[in-house]
């Protein structure tokens, strides 16, 4: 039985629509998978791989509930999972809302509802301060924010601070009423937003807690202070909103990789149509310079394909005709001409981009319990602000107004704003550098979990090696040339699409032997393959089914030898005679002892799962210096990858049906690019190319992530700490309290930034 088997199944995607509206008749589709095994003469040492294009299949997002109709939009104007959060909670409390979900990454809003609530959901965003755009690439795109909208109120606080200094230091009461009418123009929208938040369900916004300290501060007599704080609060907004741009930077440039138009040729005619109008089956053409609207199969007889944006590889790749690129590939060379391969809405980049936003429902472990801990934090904040207040004076007769001034202080010193960004900011920036590098990684949780690995099982055939086997070996009879032992090989092979007979195949052409076809070609269950040629009969067969009184002792140590140096010999008889051997042997991919060298850098082991037999198994093993595990079948690969996790966190890498369970198995399962739709699947990251190298960068970056959101929350809390204690010590006041949570958010998410770079 061959190693792996391929399957056809449709992607499933969620369309988008403005409103992407879907009425839920039948909302869940099975899934339709048809697997075939087949089985050839050979032996199970090789393996089919198709040769294509990276394909990236998500997992089903779970469908409105029945009833339902889906809308979404893009939103406008977010900087934080917080500013998600807000908008959550005042959707889902429209009446007839069934749920509601903000795609941070991706900056989406996805509804559902039991009729159409979109006018009413507009102007609830409204209300809280974002905006709403359509989905559809096709729709018109609002027009960005005026400069004088983004920086106008800014600017006028900004003016109206440096007047009212000038007005203090010529008379001080007017300087204060100065100051207290700066502070009124400032608070208005906070305090208008702080109202709305708190009516929609987000009460302890970072809105509220301005709101409050900047009335605090005028009722003490702190207008000067109290106008301070509004300005770096809205300097502090101005820097997370270009940080959120910053982090999503690679995802949005994704969104813009494929055109939205495409010249189709039809009837002898060019005509330029919209990518949404392509089925498969059509040709379209594409120029040099210009990229792929969609995943397609080259017709043209050979050109080249940057496709860095998709697998982080700069150099391009050279294409044959009937080879798949993925949409997003950059055109190098040739006018090329396409056929379509992929339906509207499941190319390669919407896949991708479907994943990235399902990540957010994978979030890690750590990230969601900062977000429980913000929840209770704020409130508890706000409690403990209020007892700064009320104990001293109450209990200490102490004065109030100092004391009133500390529990504001404290109120701005405990806004989580830095703690709760400091790790989806690190997690969103890791799963972008990990997209740029061609890795996938479905969400935080699988993120994190990359960190933990110690121990990775790879399947050998498609993973560790080519999965395209070719003839190393050819040993013959006395009375047999090499060529006449091709020949006949490739006679009786020709025409099959079994891996080894195209290798056979392939060695005669490059040996430049005219191919002859053979008469009466048939294959023999569990025996071989054979023909006619010339009236005699010619047989191949694996050794292990070929009759022992035919191999002599010199034979049989050949066979004996190949086999051991990890090679797949097929015994070549005519007339029922021995007339020579071939040894097979699939290719180890160039990279991988590098791959698994850099690993071991790492401390990371590595052991081999496979089917082969185990002198075949071993050889490649010891090529490799790694363990391995040789004649499993899947439910054993499952098993000894269930044995391994006990000892350590183990992942699992490949690329075929049967390694599917024990990828499913393992604390982490790892797909292949080049994989089978199943593999891709069950994984929870994958290489959108075919390359181990795209390993070590997927879990170099894993590890980067985990550091970098330990900084962040050590910045975070840190400054919080060193803050709360001066604060309570009268050393530090309002406006450094602010400037210190401006900074620690800044400081965090620079600090998230710094992922982006890694390549």
């Amino acid at each position: 039985m061959r190693e792996h088997q391929h399957n056809q199944q449709e992607d499933k995607v969620i369309k988008g629509v403005e409103p992407l509206r879907e009425e839920n008749a039948c909302c869940s589709s099975g899934q339709c998978a048809a697997t075939h095994a087949s089985e050839h003469h050979h032996s199970s040492e090789a393996c089919s791989v198709d040769k294509h294009a990276p394909e990236l299949v998500s997992e089903e997002v779970l469908p409105p509930p029945a009833g339902s109709q889906r809308f979404s939009w893009l939103i406008g104007g977010m900087d934080c999972p917080s500013c998600a959060r807000k908008i959550e909670n005042a959707v889902s409390a429209i009446p007839g809302v069934d749920s509601a979900k903000v795609l941070f990454a991706t900056e989406k809003l996805v509804v559902d509802a039991q009729t159409d609530i979109s006018q009413i959901v507009l102007q609830e965003v409204k209300k809280v301060g974002f905006t709403l755009s359509s989905t559809a690439k096709t729709a018109e795109k609002p027009a960005p924010e005026s400069w004088a909208k983004r920086y106008g109120l800014l600017i006028l606080l900004v003016i109206l601070m440096l007047i009212s200094w000038g007005v203090s230091t010529i008379d001080p009461v007017a300087g204060n009423a100065a100051f207290l009418a700066t502070t009124l123009v400032g608070l208005f929208p906070i305090v208008r937003q702080s109202i709305q938040l708190i009516r929609t369900g987000t009460p302890f916004a970072i809105e509220t807690l301005m709101s409050v300290a900047a009335i605090g501060a005028i009722f003490i007599g702190a207008t000067a202070e109290a106008a301070m704080v509004l300005l770096l609060f809205m300097v502090g907004e101005l820097l997370e909103s270009y940080a959120a741009s910053r982090a999503r930077s690679g995802i949005s440039a994704l969104m813009e990789l494929v055109p939205e138009e495409a010249l189709l040729l039809r009837d002898g005619q060019r005509i330029k149509v919209s990518v949404q109008e392509l089925r498969p089956g059509d040709i379209i053409e594409v120029a040099p310079g210009a990229r792929l609207p969609t995943d397609a199969e080259l017709v043209t007889e050979f050109a080249s394909f940057d496709e860095s944006a998709l697998t982080g590889e700069s150099i391009p790749v050279e294409h044959q005709s009937g080879d798949k690129v993925s949409a997003g590939c950059l055109v190098v060379d040739n006018v090329s001409q396409m056929r379509v391969t992929s339906q509207p809405g499941s190319n390669a980049i919407d896949r991708i981009l479907k994943l990235i936003e399902e990540a957010d429902e994978r979030r890690a472990p750590i990230e969601r319990f900062l977000d429980k801990f913000s929840r209770y934090y704020t409130p508890a904040i706000m409690l403990f602000s209020l007892l700064t207040v009320l104990i001293p004076p109450l209990l200490f007769s102490q004065p109030w107004e100092t004391w009133i001034y500390r529990g504001l202080t404290l109120l701005l010193i405990g806004c989580p704003c830095a703690l709760v960004i400091s790790t989806p900011a690190a997690i969103t920036s890791g799963l972008a550098a990990a997209t740029r590098n061609g890795a996938l990684i479905k969400g935080g949780a699988a993120l994190e979990q990359l960190g933990t690995i110690r121990n990775i099982a790879f399947d050998k055939t498609g993973t560790l090696t080519e999965g395209k086997p070719t003839v190393t070996d050819i040993m013959t009879a006395d009375d047999v040339s090499q060529t006449e032992l091709l020949s006949w090989s490739a006679a009786v092979e020709s025409g099959s699409h079994h891996p080894l007979a195209i290798a056979v195949v392939a060695r005669a052409q490059q040996e430049s032997i005219a191919l002859i076809d053979a008469d009466e070609r048939r294959a023999i269950p569990g025996v071989g393959v054979q023909g006619s040629i010339d009236g005699k009969i010619v047989l191949l067969s694996s050794p292990v089914k070929t009759d022992p009184a035919m191999l002599s002792d010199t034979w049989s140590q050949a066979i004996h030898k190949l086999e051991s140096e990890g090679k797949t010999v097929v015994v070549v008889l005519r007339e029922e005679r021995v007339a020579g051997l071939l040894a097979l042997r699939d290719t180890l991919r160039k990279e991988a002892k590098e791959a698994l060298t850099l690993l071991r850098g790492m401390g990371i082991k590595g052991v081999m799962l496979t089917g082969d037999n185990p002198r075949a198994a071993a050889a490649i093993a010891s090529e490799l210096n790694i363990d391995y595990r040789a004649s499993l079948l899947p439910e054993d690969k499952v098993a000894a990858i269930t044995e391994l996790a006990k000892i350590e966190p183990i992942a699992m890498v490949g690329d075929g049906i049967n390694d599917a369970p024990a990828m499913k198995a393992a604390n982490i399962g790892i797909a292949m690019g080049g994989g089978t739709d199943v593999a891709l699947e069950t994984a929870d990251a994958a290489l959108s190319y075919n390359s181990l190298h795209g390993l070590v960068k997927m879990i170099q970056i894993s590890r980067d992530t985990h550091l970098n959101i330990r900084q962040n929350i050590t910045i975070a809390l840190g400054l919080k700490a060193v803050f709360l204690v001066t604060s309570l010590l009268g050393l530090t006041g309002l406006w450094l309290a602010v400037l210190a949570d401006s900074g620690a958010t800044a400081l965090v998410t620079a600090n998230a930034l710094r992922l982006l770079r890694k390549r």
